[in-house]
């Protein structure tokens, strides 16, 4: 008599949920990009966060990075704008219903080319989404041109220099308004981890630009958004442990000391020092250090800029929790006296 063992149990997260259902289509990016990295990043995160999928609104809009959110999340929401609009269209969707979790991949052409006015009010507004730069410094679906976030003096395959100085996405952001911006590496898997699950739990606009490299048209001698030249020339600002709310928050006091930064659900952001003694609350440090990093070469990653006490876009706006589109005539249409009053003041 023949026996078979019991399937073992599904690993599910803590709302039951295995990590296919945070997976998306099969990619058809190239084999090695660095965008595909960050892919796997983000359903790792969302999967251990226990984040219902259906309740993620995926937001992109031209160039290979705009591909990505086909490869994850496939039962969330998604609309892929046309090129550099996902910040209004995100904008929108979520002023319309509040209870989504806003998630906009874009590209350095998309967002700092075509995007970059969408992208300035975006930040001004400090809407509450997670947006996710992939930066390889070219334009990848037009042959390799140079971007806008190409460093002065960087080579492209052909030989071609750059003349140009680059806008630098993570200087805008902590001018403009973000309240969480941050630099990682799509080679990184830890340090992206811990700052994609602190992006989830804050409360606020989170930028993170990823150096993600394009195997294809920027990965050789020459270029600044390489792998052997970020492996060269990363400086992570300090070790990030992201302790969400869900778990036992303990103490501890490693060498070298630690920073703690609660964020508005309860979750805790731990950095922890390595060489030098960095407060990511501090906005003119901030700004300071990246500029000191642009003489010296270094790709500084980490937490940039953290703010998670200043209201966001929809909290200004003082927007009910309900969507819009549930609300009742009753709520959404002015009574008699409301309308004559208007009328009154606009004699």
């Amino acid at each position: 008599m023949s026996t078979t063992a019991p399937m073992p149990p599904k690993k599910v997260n803590r709302i039951g949920l295995e990590v296919l259902h945070y997976k998306g289509s099969k990619t058809t990016l190239c084999a090695g990009c660095g965008h595909n990295a960050i892919s796997e990043r983000i359903v790792e995160c969302f999967y251990e966060m226990g984040i219902e999928p259906w309740s993620v609104a995926k937001f992109s809009g031209i160039g290979c990075s705009s591909k990505s959110p086909a490869y994850f999340l496939g039962m969330a929401h998604g609309f892929n704008a046309v090129h550099g609009r996902a910040p209004a269209v995100a904008t929108g969707a979520l002023l319309a219903n509040r209870n989504l979790l806003g998630i906009v991949v874009s590209g350095d052409g998309d967002t700092v080319s075509i995007g970059l006015g969408q992208f300035m009010h975006m930040l001004r507004r400090n809407v509450p989404l997670i947006y996710i730069i992939e930066n390889n410094g070219v334009y990848g679906l037009t042959k390799g041109q140079f971007s806008a976030t190409a460093d002065l003096g960087s080579k492209l395959k052909t030989g071609v220099v750059n003349d140009l100085p680059p806008v630098d996405v993570c200087l805008a952001g902590i001018e403009l308004g973000a309240t969480l911006v941050a630099r990682s590496f799509s080679g990184d898997k830890r340090q992206l981890q811990s700052i994609l699950k602190t992006c989830i739990a804050h409360n606020g606009l989170s930028v993170v630009d990823v150096i993600s490299p394009c195997v294809a048209f920027n990965d050789h001698e020459g270029s600044t958004k390489s792998y052997s030249y970020m492996k060269d020339h990363e400086e992570p600002l300090h070790e990030i442990d992201f302790i969400p709310h869900f778990e036992e928050i303990q103490v501890e006091i490693p060498e070298g000391g630690t920073r703690d930064v609660r964020l508005h659900d309860g979750s805790v952001l731990r950095l922890r020092k390595l060489d030098r003694d960095y407060d990511p609350t501090n906005k003119l440090e901030a700004v300071r250090m990246l500029h000191e990093s642009q003489k010296t070469g270094e790709v500084l990653t980490g937490i940039l800029y953290v703010d998670s006490g200043r209201d966001n876009f929809l909290e200004i706006l003082n927007m009910v929790d309900e969507p819009l589109a549930t609300l009742p005539e009753a709520r959404v249409r002015p009574s008699r006296e409301a309308l004559d009053q208007i009328m009154e003041e606009l004699r």
